[in-house]
């Protein structure tokens, strides 16, 4: 599950950031390096004006929310880190760091919180 949702948000953020807000649920959080978004347009218009780039991903962890905070809905913490190349080939270490929750049949992310060293 995990892996096919990132693979999901990589093809998104690289080659179709006009279709980011599917990913998100309508009042989601971004908070990219101390900046951020609320809300999913919000969100897109965010990612549209950013730098082209490219996730490499190294590590890859994902673990259930249980209890109280989420009471019969299915919730995942998943926690990313890798190599972030961008138009120019400079590239950074990123962690990343998702609260994704299941509507329906479909994952959306209620929170993203990203990193990248040196920004």
């Amino acid at each position: 599950m995990e892996e096919e949702f990132i693979k999901l948000y990589n093809e998104k953020v690289a080659k179709k950031r006009h279709q980011m807000t599917r990913l998100y649920m309508d009042n989601g959080l971004l908070v990219w390096n101390g900046n951020g978004a609320n809300g999913k347009d919000n969100i897109q218009k965010y990612f549209q004006e950013l730098p082209r780039f490219e996730h490499i991903m190294n590590t890859l962890l994902a673990q259930p929310i249980i209890g109280d905070a989420v009471p019969s809905q299915l919730t995942f913490i998943i926690k990313v880190s890798g190599t972030v190349i961008f138009q120019d080939n400079s590239t950074k270490h990123f962690l990343k760091t998702f609260t994704i929750t299941a509507q329906g049949d479909e994952w959306k992310i209620a929170s993203d919180c990203s990193a990248a060293s040196g920004c």
